[in-house]
């Protein structure tokens, strides 16, 4: 059988990586997809820069659309991540009548819509493991693992950067600024963190999450996306002290009245297994109705980790190529005609529990006119931590975690305590989840 011959746009790190597994491990590779598969052609903008040693004998332009339009190559496999040009590139290879391959969350969250209609429209796959997780094969436990079940909800963490953040400012004290800079030296947040820090790459990655899980059109935009940073050593050492971790969760559940698909630090307690992963690995607890929840974890990032799931997909376009389309299996799980535009729920109609921190001045009181708001607006309190104030300071610290209500409640309610003229500045809220089996 002649070989899968690819066509690779992008060769920085994780391109690299990909020419040099295919090419070191090709024999095991061939054995598995029937077929041997090589890179006959690879586009990187600096052409200077050449391919990595081991490859020099591939052909190598800084024109990518050339390599699209090479009637010699049967999948491009897209590795320059961003919008654009990566849309038109996947758009014209498809048009094309060529196979995808792509490790871009960003395209497929904002644009997956789009591309997969033209893919089912040309009879053609994309693929797109490395966009979630790296090296952990969700989107195959989504699309082919857990099609049996009904799924309930998911919680995970689903970007590195964010997570080694807090992980070295929970074990070792350390401000949030400090070890942003440190994970900027050692390569793991990039020059401009902002995708990191303030969730919008766990909300690309949520987004597609939740299209597989519940059937539902790629809504990126309907993500609700809260950032790490205003996460402080102080919050980490009282929710320690309730016995809790500070996580920065993606989260997307199935409700009576809609899906929930939200981003935000998220106080979980410390025997949760999700709890205790540190560092910049990523993990994901899936619930589903037959199985239970299951718990997916391993190297969320890196050159290698993506690599192996992107030569997964290629080993998996590669053995259905000679498939009749129809019986391939779907690109976001569900069959495309049976993809249903659920409802996505607003922030202010989800129901948590919540962690609240507030300065308050040290006379007595205060704490009555706050339990009496929280009354009133029918919001009941699991448990109070205050704080005495140190000496010669008149303002104490409390710490409330409160029971499930909905969020347009205790906004509500925190509007009103704000306004009391004993509580200063603003009060600091995070959400909290126990993913126990509701």
């Amino acid at each position: 059988m002649k070989p899968v011959k690819l066509g690779l746009i992008g060769v920085g790190t994780v391109g690299a990586s990909t020419a040099l597994v295919l090419k070191n491990n090709a024999i095991e590779i061939a054995r598995r997809a029937g077929r041997a598969i090589e890179i006959v052609h690879a586009s990187r903008k600096n052409i200077a820069k050449g391919m990595p040693d081991g490859c020099a004998d591939i052909k190598l332009t800084d024109a990518p659309f050339e390599l699209v339009d090479d009637p010699q190559v049967d999948i491009v496999v897209e590795l320059i991540g961003g919008y654009e040009p990566a849309r038109d590139l996947v758009l014209r290879a498809i048009e094309n009548g060529k196979h995808v391959v792509t490790a871009n969350k960003a395209l497929i969250a904002m644009h997956g819509n789009e591309i997969f209609a033209a893919a089912q429209a040309k009879g053609v796959t994309v693929a797109f493991e490395a966009a979630v997780a790296g090296g952990i094969p969700i989107i195959k436990i989504l699309r082919e693992g857990l099609s049996a079940n009904h799924i309930q909800w998911i919680a995970g963490i689903i970007n590195g950067t964010g997570n080694y953040i807090l992980t070295e400012m929970h074990d070792r004290g350390r401000d949030f600024d400090d070890v942003l800079k440190e994970a900027q030296a050692l390569g793991y947040a990039e020059e401009d963190p902002t995708f990191d820090v303030e969730g919008i790459d766990a909300a690309h990655k949520l987004c597609i999450l939740s299209s597989l899980a519940f059937g539902i059109p790629l809504q990126f935009d309907a993500v609700y996306t809260e950032g790490i940073t205003r996460i402080s050593i102080e919050d980490m050492a009282y929710a320690g002290e309730l016995g809790y971790r500070i996580k920065h969760l993606g989260i997307a559940r199935r409700t009576d009245k809609g899906i929930e698909m939200r981003v935000h630090p998220t106080l979980i307690p410390d025997k949760r297994l999700l709890a205790n992963v540190d560092g910049v690995m990523n993990a994901v607890v899936v619930m589903a109705d037959k199985l239970g929840p299951s718990l997916y974890y391993g190297a969320g990032a890196g050159a290698d980790p993506t690599a192996s799931a992107v030569i997964a997909d290629i080993i998996d376009v590669a053995r259905t190529i000679t498939t009749d389309p129809q019986n391939r299996v779907p690109h976001l799980a569900f069959q495309a005609d049976r993809i249903v535009d659920i409802p996505v729920l607003p922030i202010t109609e989800v129901s948590t529990a919540y962690y609240l921190r507030l300065r308050v001045d040290d006379i007595p009181g205060v704490m009555a006119e706050i339990t009496r708001i929280m009354g009133e607006s029918e919001i009941s309190i699991e448990a109070i931590l205050q704080k005495e104030p140190e000496t010669g300071v008149a303002q104490a610290t409390i710490i409330m975690l409160t029971q499930k209500i909905r969020e347009a409640q205790m906004n509500l309610a925190i509007d009103k305590i704000a306004n009391l003229e004993t509580v200063h500045g603003s009060i600091h809220r995070i959400r909290v989840e126990t993913l126990g089996d509701d």
